[in-house]
């Protein structure tokens, strides 16, 4: 495809010299065009010329290039001297380009020359307006380095010393000095060393000061990254001196404004530890503190002494001697940590040395980082966390916390450290640090407080990154995190108890041992609470591990346990009971373990929580009491109210618990009683003192918290217990819950200026004059502002659906982002905040980290307020919004402007949340706020926010306003976007013109659609106006704002593309709209919001307004074109990602102009780029090319693209696009590519991840070296690289990819065979099936190595697909081989693969998932003999013994024990299915008799019981439904039926299909032994080996089990979803076939409940369901019509009854089933299929036979009327063209039989009755006829020979009752005539007419039918033949007439009579016919003289005429009828005539 760009600038590439010189033409710069153009265009046409420059340079070849270049290189140095317009950013990154595309591609003759001129540039004039000029040259001269340096090297001196002179001159100017330090990178890194000393010296000195010194940000970050380059590719600086010097500059660039220049120094100081480090250098770290500790006295010092040595010349260093720097791992640590720790080290600082650890190890290499990681962590939590600097700030600390754990478990677990290598960093966590507490050997001292955390959360992302691969230390690590829980610290309590939890998620197995420890560590410790010191803590510690633990049942139903959770509720019971007769701490200790427990069980859902409801509400009512006065309250002591106020705090939590995981439960009443507690507890708060004196820390309930903290966790629960309470749902009267008060409440909580600020903050407050915003505040508190916003991103309000809105540069999810961003919120979060966050039944909100108690009653109160306010009446929302206005006011006039700030956001916060309520973006009621006093005090305060030179609030404010416009209505939006524009125009303030800009287009795009387009003019343009102002905070805030607009607007956008395009091509193109800018302000402001990441994103937004208009705009599309390549090329990663987006979009809407290989490259690049945001687009790309042509992409790709796919999912194992595109990618490829698939799987599951460096050996077992004793199948895995190649398994020194890739590739893989399956079900001959058949050694191989692995999921997945493999070809013959089965040379290594599954340290899935397999492999029958089935057969009936052996008791299988109950039942019905799928393959595989009859006696009890267990769980009322109290004697499986109830249906659900088919195919096998156990006669039987005995009394009576089996077939049918398969609908009606025979059901179906819902059903299956069950369900309703009690009696009734009504239905059902066949049935005017399937022909055949049969027993009332419907029924498929060719034909015996039925009822039907239903047929018959006969259709010949058929059929078989004189008959008797003479039915007429004057006896009807028939058909054989059908049709009806003669042969007279007709007759037709017909004439003749018509014929013969007689002798003679000799000399006789011959032979004398 060529090149968009090309073609736009009508550039088009030759490889002719002849035409160079006019394309050469075609690029010169018209300058004197230029300078003629308006200002305003001359930029935009530079802009073009360039870019079309830029794009014919790349498409040269080298050739081309060589003999150009110096003509193009002329034409870029005198754009760069252009004076007017200034070359732009855009332009010199052309420019630059293009000299790299010259340099790269040509012979470099012009690189001197060009270095020269553009050194001259820089180097001359002084004049301010060359600057522009001169910024071009240095831009290009550091491209032309960065392309060719190399070559140049003698000339870098030169170049440097002018740069560095420029940086003086530059000072005015910001651009240029950052372009300068830019290019003296490059010139560095391409130059290497190579540079000279003094030059580099001289640079590293100005790039250094740049660095430390210069305002702006961009200047440092090139600074920075110049001094990284001068370490990496110099040896200059490696000296420690130089170091130190450098350090003294880093420390001071941390410290910048600019998140990106601290990110920068962080690289260059991580470079320059990097390159120093070295494993053998001598340790420093002893003598290091020792000299930290001299500055310590004055924070300045060093900072001086180190401004002092960057002034030196960095030369001189050098006088001294230098020492190299060497740093062991330990001291590089240390320089980083040493200045991290510092009091005066800010946090910025901080980010910015964390950057520096993250770079450090990443580039020091997994090697280095696994070998070294105990110490990495040591360090981190020793030198960091546990410093006291560190610890003693609360902010700091938990920051500090955050940044560790991003470098532990985001850097160095998730982008470092291999699989193997997470494993051994979790062992050294446990073994190293947490295993140390207590203190077990006096050497090694106890962990800190801080360390443990640390370390338990960084173990805790190990383990939830490892999975179930953490299970190989998971006894070691459960005891470990057992003994940390009783730590006195509360925090580390926490923290343990999470870390439990993700640890018993990871492995479950675990689940029943950890809680049944905490439980008992924790009833111990309360035991001792009055005696032991830490108890108390302890048992909280307790208390809380298994309340986290508990947590984890219902996400992991098979390894719960109820035993525990009942004991645990009845612990927390007697807690509450005896709370009361202990002392007041002891009491306060069990009543917070209580409602630790309570709100653990909470967790568990309401299906555990039901029965308890009641006692819950009273023992929150107990505990939650209404309070006393304030009087009395004020009586009590501290520890008095502490405890009151603790106690309460702690039973909230429950509550809240409660809320979380129970909103089923929730009722009305429910929350009332809640509602009317959570508001005694508010007036309780009331009553409380504001402020206690002198506070006695000993008369504290809690040791570590403050009777006012206590105050602030009370009020922070109730506030939460409201919102969760309100968002379940409205309650019917809203003063329920007390919301207007609440209002009043809410906002003093989160508004009033006096309510949070401390005495302290005051003071500092009014200290610090210097306050700049709330954001930089540190203090963990903030001044009381709200934790929901950090930065541009808003948390979710409880309730909030996640929106997606708008704001693609937003999307930072990078890690170094994440660490910037902790800093612009002064709030940090912790687990210990809030305990009941580790036990939320929701994962996600698990996951949460709370803000402080305090931020929290902030944030619930703003929630509140927002939830509560729009369900208010006017005058309520009016009153509390003047109330928030005027705590507004109060807040500017406060002397703190910390606190006024604070009030500021949370009130444009909760306005925010209000718009969200009353738009219903909330779960909550969303009311309204469209009072006109509403909506002006809502105006008032958002306007005001609006305009706040705080960004973040501002963009509050704005959605807020677009919101509130949406929900007012179209006038209130008129006036507002009004009101908005005039104040833009009046407003000159940047900040406020951002505002209003970023409020219109929020106004826009939440209005929306038509509402919204009305303003959609006004809009435009005055952001358009906008976006040219020069402040970067206007531009980009109208930028942004008009990318809003156009998304929201879509194609009423269109008008204005145009004019969007060109102002935002041009704001692309500014200096003034980007960073390098000349001012400083300007710069620094875009550095933070950069302008060109805003435009890329409008691109795409115009993009998605023209959609696939683009194709049809080819000015716009490749304006559009060129800005994508821009932003491709462009060096900020979000203007990458925005291209990508735009390119994404381009292709889906025009994928026709896109250059689809350069695409699909770029993609293959971008997949594995660094930047998360670019990978996701990436991957969304390629999903969207996949998703259309697979192929096409795969080819067009780079080699190695399918390797950098699973790589790079091996990266990111979670990123669910690139799941979705493999998935997608399978799907299309899977039967074309089935060879290359198991091939790339195959290569997943071997391959090596890609690290960077050699990985240390394991300690641990490989994964896939199971304990195998055959040593066929040891060979099996072992002995495989010959076979494998380069898909052999890796060494043990390699590392495989991570298991959840390998578990997603073996999914693939299961997929594919799946795939594969169903392919050759459809076709035998697939081609797919065939490769997957060459390829089985190999799946079974990856099969057999998944099933042995160290991986539970790949043990499960290899087992599945096991038993797929044998699904497919268990019966497939070995194409080498015969007479063997394909996989019976595998059968050891499925043998040894199932084996590992029953050992002890199996699972339940595992063991399910192997029985399995063992059933399908025996079922197969690749082993037939029993003898021979070995240790599968074994294992399978080892589980039957032990489920019989344990029935009653706990189920084992093997050595898998210790089973909870759910799990045993998960392990029972896999047992008694793989039986049962037995039994049912017993039916075609002989060989199982042996298997199943020694235990067919234990299964089919086994069976039944299960079938009604399963019947119960599923219609029984479960016990515990009702929310009530246990009864003393219910066991807990009763009690607590609901909890498992859901859990146990999917086991049974999956399995009772096979049980029912087993045992209806006993029923089948031997029915009395069926029936026995059936009935319960016999629990443990044999069968009776008799066989089959169909011969079963009768009865009436179902047997016993008949409602279980037959209410669960039943039950499928109605419920079953749209994901059960069209063979399970078979399956159960199969079953059901045979669970309704008479012996099973008796009559009970019949019962008229029963009958009518199962009638009911069949109808829905007739109208829904397939052929097949259409067949069965005919089957069906046949039987049950032959088995219905009146089918017994006799027809004495004439009335309808409820029998003949369900007779009726039934017959209605086949009627429908055919009517659904053939829809013409029912509506003559549909018309039918033009072709029927097999199984449609046979379907009709069945149920019209079905019909005919059930008709027999109807009652003679109905016969008729039923008669007449089979009839037409037979009429409509005969005159059917479809039906014609095989379904008639088939149809007319049945009819035959029908009509037989018909004429032989004795006496129920009256004759006159019948013969009317006959001669309607007939006429309709004839009408049939009539038209078939008009050959209007391909079938209408076909149609008539049937319809004569069918008249033949009705006239022979129906003539008793027909009238002897019908005239219907001797029409159809003549039409038969007329059809001799018709082309095509001749034949079958004369057939016809044979049978209708062959009838024998013949009745008086049949005896007129012959007299009519005779004499024409005599006159018929005697005419000449018109057509050869009428020969054949004479031939036929001259037989007849023979056969006429013989039925007379008994009558002689008669005989004679006919004879004498006939004869000469035939004789007449052989003169007239000639000699064609002697043979058959002979034929006839002999015939007549045969037996008993021999006397007859002689007696004629000799009375004939002479000469007649003479011809019949020459017609016999010749016809060669006559004896053998005669016939063997038949020439001769006709020769001679031969007379004595036919004398002889016929003697009739």
């Amino acid at each position: 495809m060529s090149n968009p760009q090309n073609q736009t600038n009508g550039i088009h590439g030759t490889s002719t010299s002849q035409q160079q010189p006019s394309r050469v033409s075609a690029v010169q710069l018209d300058v004197n065009r230029l300078h003629s153009l308006p200002s305003e265009q001359q930029n935009l046409y530079l802009l073009t010329f360039t870019l079309s420059l830029e794009n014919y340079v790349c498409s040269l070849s080298h050739e081309e290039v060589c003999l150009q270049q110096a003509q193009v290189t002329k034409e870029l140095l005198q754009i760069v001297q252009l004076v007017t317009p200034a070359p732009t950013r855009v332009i010199r990154n052309s420019l630059g380009r293009c000299w790299s595309y010259i340099l790269a591609k040509g012979d470099r003759k012009p690189l001197y020359e060009s270095i020269n001129q553009l050194v001259t540039i820089v180097s001359a004039g002084k004049n301010e307006k060359e600057l522009h000029t001169r910024h071009a040259a240095v831009y290009c001269l550091g491209e032309i380095y960065q392309a060719a340096g190399d070559s140049a090297v003698t000339l870098s001196s030169v170049s440097c010393s002018h740069l560095l002179r420029l940086v003086k001159t530059a000072q005015i100017h910001t651009g240029l000095r950052a372009a300068v330090y830019r290019a003296l990178q490059k010139l560095v890194g391409s130059v290497q060393g190579s540079v000279d000393e003094s030059i580099a010296k001289e640079v590293w000195k100005s790039a250094r000061g740049a660095a430390s010194g210069d305002k702006a940000g961009l200047v440092q970050v090139n600074a920075c990254r110049c001094l990284e380059e001068l370490i990496r590719s110099t040896p200059y600086f490696d000296a420690a001196a130089e170091f130190e010097n450098l350090k003294a500059t880093i420390w001071r660039t941390c410290d910048s404004p600019f998140a990106s220049a601290r990110r920068a120094a962080a690289s260059c100081l991580a470079m320059a530890l990097v390159k120093g480090y070295s494993d053998t250098a001598p340790s420093k770290s002893a003598s290091k503190p020792k000299k930290s500790k001299k500055p310590g006295k004055n924070q300045a010092t060093p900072l001086d002494d180190e401004d002092g040595d960057s002034s030196r010349p960095a030369s001189s260093a050098g006088k001294k001697g230098t020492v190299k720097l060497e740093l062991n791992l330990s001291d590089l640590l240390g320089q980083l940590s040493c200045h991290y720790v510092r009091s005066s080290t800010t946090n910025k600082a901080r980010a910015a040395i964390t950057h520096c650890y993250i770079r450090v190890f990443k580039r020091l290499g997994s090697g280095v980082v696994q070998a070294s990681y105990g110490e990495i962590a040591s360090h981190l939590f020793s030198e960091l966390l546990s410093s006291a600097t560190i610890s003693y700030d609360r902010y700091r600390l938990l920051l500090t916390r955050k940044y560790v754990q991003k470098i532990l478990a985001d850097c160095i677990a998730s982008q470092v450290l291999a699989e193997s290598g997470r494993l051994n960093a979790a062992k050294t966590l446990v073994n190293n640090i947490l295993k140390n507490y207590p203190q077990v050997v006096k050497q090694i001292p106890e962990p800190s407080k801080q360390a443990l955390v640390g370390a338990l959360s960084a173990l805790t992302s190990l383990i939830e990154s490892l999975g179930s691969v953490f299970g190989s230390i998971g006894d070691s690590c459960q005891d470990t995190l057992i003994q940390v829980l009783q730590h006195p610290s509360y925090t580390v309590q926490i923290n343990a108890a999470y870390c439990l939890r993700a640890f018993v998620l990871a492995c479950p197995q675990q689940l029943i041992h950890c809680a049944s420890i905490c439980m008992n560590n924790a009833t111990r410790e309360l035991n001792h609470l009055t005696s032991s010191r830490h108890s108390h803590r302890r048992s909280i510690g307790f208390a809380n591990g298994l309340a986290a633990v508990l947590s984890v049942s219902p996400l992991q139903p098979l390894y719960g346990s109820l035993e525990i959770s009942s004991r645990t509720l009845s612990i927390a019971n007697d807690l509450l009971k005896n709370s009361g007769k202990a002392e007041l701490r002891v009491s306060s200790i069990q009543l917070q373990v209580a409602w630790i427990l309570i709100g653990g069980l909470m967790s568990m859902g309401p299906d555990f929580v039901k029965i308890h409801v009641p006692q819950l509400l009273l023992i929150w009512r107990n505990a939650l009491p209404k309070p006393l006065t304030r009087e009395n309250s004020a009586q009590h002591d501290l520890a008095e109210l502490s405890y009151l106020t603790h106690v309460r705090e702690c039973a909230l939590g429950s509550v809240l618990s409660f809320l979380e995981s129970n909103r089923r439960l929730v009722t009305l009443d429910v929350s009332i009683r809640l509602a009317a507690l959570l508001q005694n507890t508010v007036d309780f708060l009331d009553t409380l003192p504001a402020r206690l004196k002198d506070e006695d820390p000993s008369s504290r309930i809690v040791p570590a918290l403050h009777y006012s903290d206590l105050v602030v966790m009370l009020r922070r629960r109730v506030l939460q217990c409201y919102m969760r309470l309100i968002n379940l749902g409205p309650i019917s009267d809203s003063d329920t819950l007390g919301e207007s008060k609440l209002l009043n409440l809410t906002v003093t909580l989160f508004a009033d200026p006096t309510h949070s600020a401390s005495s302290l903050e005051s003071s500092i407050a009014n200290s610090a004059a210097s306050f700049d915003n709330i954001w930089d505040i540190a203090d963990n508190r903030g001044f009381g502002v709200s934790g929901l916003v950090q930065g541009q991103t808003i948390k979710l309000m409880p309730g909030e659906s996640v929106v997606s809105n708008y704001g693609g540069w937003r999307d930072k999810t990078n890690d170094h982002v994440e660490i910037d961003d902790a800093l612009i919120t002064p709030i940090c979060g912790a687990r210990e905040h809030d305990s009941v966050y580790i036990y939320l039944r929701d994962r996600s909100r698990v996951h949460e980290v709370p803000d402080p108690p305090a931020t929290e009653v902030t944030n619930s109160a703003i929630a509140l307020f927002a939830v509560v306010l729009p369900t208010q009446s006017p005058k309520v929302q009016e009153f509390a919004l003047e109330q928030l206005t005027t705590l507004v006011s109060a807040g500017a006039s406060h002397r703190a402007p910390g606190r006024r700030a604070a009030i500021v956001v949370n009130t444009a916060l909760a306005l925010l949340g209000a718009t969200k309520v009353a738009v219903g973006e909330l779960s909550a009621e969303s009311g309204d706020l469209k009072h006109p006093a509403v909506e002006k005090a809502l105006q008032a305060l958002l306007r005001g926010f609006v305009i706040d030179p705080d960004r973040y609030l501002r963009h509050i404010a704005s959605e807020a306003l677009g919101r509130l416009c949406n929900s007012s209505g179209n006038t209130f939006t008129t006036n507002e976007v009004n009101a908005l524009i005039d104040l833009i125009v009046s407003n000159r303030d940047p900040n406020a013109r951002a505002g209003y800009a970023m409020a219109l287009g929020s106004i826009h795009s939440h209005v929306g659609g038509m509402a919204a387009g009305l303003h959609l003019r006004k809009i435009h343009g005055v952001l358009m106006s906008l976006c040219s102002d020069p402040h970067p905070v206007v531009h980009f805030g109208a930028i942004d704002a008009l990318a809003h607009v156009a998304n929201s607007a879509g194609l009423a956008f269109s008008a204005n593309v145009s004019s969007t395009l060109g102002l935002l091509t041009q704001a692309w193109s500014f200096d003034t709209h980007n960073e390098e800018c000349a001012v400083l302000a300007t710069s620094n402001s875009e550095v933070e919001v950069p302008t060109p990441t805003a435009v890329a994103w409008a691109i795409d937004s115009v993009i998605n307004v023209l959609g696939p208009d683009l194709q049809d705009m080819s000015k716009v599309r490749e304006l559009l074109v060129s800005l994508m390549q821009q932003f491709e090329r462009d060096d900020s990663a979000e203007v990458r990602a925005a291209s990508l987006r735009c390119l994404e979009h381009m292709y889906l809407y025009d994928p026709g102009h896109l250059d689809l290989p350069g695409y699909v490259k770029r993609l293959q690049n971008d997949i594995q780029s660094s930047d998360r945001t670019i990978c996701d687009i990436a991957t969304d790309g390629l999903y969207n090319l996949i998703r259309r042509d697979a192929q096409l992409v795969f080819q067009l790709a780079s080699e190695g693209f399918e390797e950098q796919i699973w790589l790079t999912l091996n990266d990111r194992p979670n990123l669910d696009g690139l799941i979705t595109l493999i998935e997608a990618w399978l799907g299309q490829t899977s039967l074309t590519e089935a060879a290359e698939w198991i091939v790339r799987i195959q290569q997943v599951l071997t391959k090596s991840a890609a690290t960077q460096a050699e990985e240390t050996p394991q300690s641990a077992k490989p994964a896939a070296e199971p304990d195998l004793q055959d040593e066929e199948v040891a060979g099996f895995a072992t002995g495989e690289t010959k076979e494998q190649g380069a898909a052999a398994a890796p060494e043990p020194s390699q590392e495989l990819l991570r298991w959840q890739v390998r578990v997603f590739a073996l999914q693939c893989l299961s997929k594919l065979v799946a795939v594969i399956g169903n392919e050759i079900d459809h076709d035998s001959n697939s081609a797919a099936g065939y490769i997957l058949q060459s390829k089985i050694g190999d799946v079974i191989r990856m099969a057999f190595h998944a099933s042995t692995s160290s991986v539970v999921e790949l043990r499960v997945g290899g087992l599945k697909l096991i038993n797929q493999i044998l699904m497919i070809f268990g019966s497939t013959p070995d194409p080498d081989f015969s007479e063997a089965l394909l996989l019976e040379q595998y059968q050891a290594q499925i043998s040894s693969a199932l084996t590992p599954a029953f050992n002890a340290d199996s699972s339940p899935e595992l063991a399910s998932a192997a029985v399995n397999v063992c059933a399908t492999f025996i079922a197969t029958g690749m082993v037939t003999d029993v003898d021979r089935m070995g240790r599968i057969l074994k294992l399978l009936v080892g589980a039957l013994d032990s489920l019989c052996a344990n029935d009653s008791q706990e189920t084992a299988i093997g050595d898998l024990r210790g089973l909870s109950l759910n799990a045993q039942t998960m392990v029972r019905m896999s047992v008694l299915s793989a039986w049962a799928e037995l039994q049912v393959a017993r039916v075609e595989q002989q060989y199982l008799d042996k298997v199943l009859d020694p235990h067919v006696g234990k299964l089919l009890p086994l069976w039944l019981s299960s079938l009604q267990e399963f019947a119960r769980l599923r219609f029984e009322p479960d016990i515990s439904s009702h929310t009530g109290p246990p009864g003393p004697d219910e066991s807990l499986e009763t009690v607590y039926a609901a909890l498992n109830r859901k859990t146990l249906l999917k086991f049974y659900q999956g399995s009772w299909l096979e049980l029912v088919a087993a045992i209806a195919s006993l029923i089948e096998q031997d029915p009395k032994f069926v029936y026995r156990a059936l009935d319960g006669r016999n629990s443990v039987a044999h069968m009776n080996g008799d066989g089959p005995n169909m011969n079963i009394a009768y009865r009436d009576e179902p047997v016993a089990f008949f409602f279980v089996l037959f209410g669960i077939a039943i039950e499928a049918l109605v419920t079953r979803s749209n994901h059960d398969s069209a063979g399970d609908v078979l399956k159960i009606l199969s079953a059901l076939k045979k669970i309704l025979s008479p012996a099973v059901a008796g009559n009970a179906i019949f019962q008229d409940s029963v009958f009518s819902e199962t009638v009911e059903i069949f109808d829905r299956l007739a109208l829904t369901e397939g052929l097949a069950a259409h067949t069965i369900l005919v089957d069906i309703a046949k039987a049950l019509c032959l088995t219905h009690p009146s089918a017994a009696e006799e027809d004495t009734s004439s009335d309808l009854n409820e029998d003949i009504e369900q007779l009726f239905e039934l017959a209605r059902i086949i009627v429908l089933i055919l009517t659904n066949t053939l829809p013409n049935i029912a509506d003559p005017n549909v018309t039918a299929r033009e072709q029927l399937s097999d199984e449609a022909v046979s379907l009709i055949r069945i149920a019209y036979e079905a019909l005919v049969e059930a008709s027999a027993i109807f009652p003679s009332i109905i016969k008729t009327d039923l008669y007449a419907s089979i009839l037409h029924i037979f009429s409509v498929i005969l005159s059917t063209s479809a039906c014609q060719a095989a379904v008639v034909p088939q149809t007319l015996p049945g009819f035959r039989r029908f009509v037989q039925k018909l004429t032989q009822e004795d006496g129920q039907l009256s004759s006159s009755a019948i013969g009317s239903q006959i001669k309607t047929c007939l006429h309709r018959l004839l009408a049939i006829l009539g038209v078939a006969q008009q050959r209007e259709h391909e079938t209408s010949l076909a149609c008539a020979k049937n319809t004569l058929l069918t008249i033949s059929i009705l006239l022979t078989t129906a003539s008793s009752v027909i009238a002897a004189d019908e005239p219907l008959v001797f029409a159809a008797l003549e039409v038969s005539l007329d059809c001799l003479q018709d082309l095509g039915l001749a034949k079958v007429a004369g057939g016809c007419l044979r049978s209708l004057l062959l009838t024998s006896p013949k009745t008086e009807t049949d005896e007129s039918v012959a007299r009519y028939l005779l004499p024409r058909l005599l006159v018929f054989v005697t005419t000449s033949a018109e057509n050869p059908d009428t020969d054949s049709a004479k031939a036929i009806i001259a037989q007849a007439l023979t056969a006429f003669v013989a039925l007379y042969a008994g009558d002689e007279q008669r005989a004679a009579a006919a004879m004498g007709i006939v004869l000469p007759a035939l004789l007449y037709r052989a003169q007239n016919d000639g000699k064609a017909t002697y043979r058959d004439t002979a034929t006839r003749i002999t015939e007549l003289a045969r037996g008993p018509l021999l006397p007859v014929f002689r007696s004629l013969v000799s009375s004939m005429d002479p000469q007649m007689r003479s011809f019949m002798e020459q017609v016999i003679r010749e016809g060669g009828v006559g004896g053998g000799q005669s016939g063997r000399n038949e020439g001769a006789g006709a020769e001679e005539g031969a007379e004595p011959t036919i004398a002889l032979k016929f003697n009739f004398g």
